[in-house]
């Protein structure tokens, strides 16, 4: 005889410790389960009997007497079909199955990419351990991207609601991020004192600074964000790096150019002229145009190089977003800005 659900749910408890993230601790682990050789009435009548331990879950398993995983039937199908068939001549196959101890991100994914209200758990033998159902999954998407948001802003997740959690708490969650980013600062400050010679003798470069440090990091951020969305819809990975900084290149080019173009008129009209600002020459105009250029292409590579290496090292790619690479790309940018400063200005 097959093993009653309930008894089989104890086993379960007894023999499998699910882990926190893991997808033996979102599953369901008693639904309904039928033999191969029972009729559709009967399975009605079952259904009838025990009924469905969720009020969304609308899929009844068919099993083997070891509860291998044959099978399932919808309700829809076995309202649809004729009493007497059997539930081996009218059950499908199931489109993706996952593990108890696979990562419940990876069942949130499964069902997203087939549009499932329903995913099977098996284990190593393809024997039937339970069921993650579509409320579950959003809830693990929602908490995922949750935390990659947090993560990409430089603090560390927190599970309380926010007017609910502890100025402390948020203070402790923030305060080690910020003092990372404060400290990392530090090459920017004397990548500025090794130029001071040439601020001195050009003090104009001053003002376009903080435009060209901003138009960095917020073209880094674009490239960051879109290749993390890409690695967590498993679109890409590691082995597209090559591809992926190609395209990336290729965009940087347009942006670059476009806002160059764009940049060397406003520069030439409004500071120059409206601003009756001598000192905006077109020599200096030109270096901080070949800047933006050479700035977003820099920004672009290290965006999406970033969380791909990330990625393969096994850290969370959101770790590698916004904050860290606006921080690379100040200096950068400031390295990139002086180089040309230095070439090109009689200084």
């Amino acid at each position: 005889m097959m093993m009653n659900n309930c008894v089989r749910s104890e086993v379960l408890r007894e023999n499998f410790r699910p882990g926190t993230d893991t997808v033996a601790a979102i599953m369901w682990s008693n639904p309904v389960v039928l033999p191969p050789l029972c009729r559709v009435n009967e399975a009605i009548e079952r259904v009838r009997q025990v009924g469905l331990p969720e009020e969304n879950m609308n899929t009844c398993y068919v099993v083997a007497e070891d509860y291998t995983l044959l099978g399932l039937v919808s309700l829809r199908t076995l309202l649809l079909t004729r009493g007497g068939a059997r539930l081996e001549a009218v059950m499908s196959h199931p489109f993706a199955t996952v593990q108890p101890q696979d990562d419940q991100e990876l069942a949130a994914q499964l069902m997203q990419e087939y549009d499932l209200l329903e995913l099977p758990v098996v284990d190593g033998d393809n024997r039937l351990m339970g069921v993650v159902t579509a409320d579950d999954a959003m809830e693990v998407l929602q908490a995922e991207a949750t935390e990659d948001m947090v993560v990409m802003a430089a603090m560390s997740p927190s599970e309380e609601p926010y007017l609910e959690s502890p100025v402390y708490r948020l203070f402790r969650s923030r305060i080690p991020w910020l003092m990372l980013l404060m400290l990392s600062a530090t090459f920017t400050g004397i990548i500025i004192t090794s130029f001071e010679s040439a601020l001195a003798a050009c003090v104009v470069l001053t003002s376009f600074i903080p435009m060209l440090s901003g138009t960095g990091g917020n073209s880094g951020s674009q490239s960051s964000v879109a290749v993390i969305r890409a690695l967590s819809l498993d679109e890409i990975d590691f082995s597209d790096l090559v591809a992926v900084v190609w395209k990336e290149i290729r965009v940087a080019v347009l942006c670059g150019v476009c806002l160059a173009a764009a940049n060397f008129v406003k520069m030439m009209v409004v500071d120059r002229w409206l601003m009756h600002n001598p000192e905006v020459t077109p020599l200096v105009a030109l270096v901080v145009c070949l800047t933006l250029v050479f700035t977003v292409l820099c920004a672009k590579v290290v965006g999406c190089t970033l969380p791909m290496a990330a990625e393969k090292l096994g850290i969370d790619p959101a770790v590698m977003a916004s904050p860290f690479i606006t921080t690379i790309v100040d200096a950068l940018s400031l390295l990139i800005y002086f180089f040309f400063a230095t070439w090109i200005l009689p200084l």
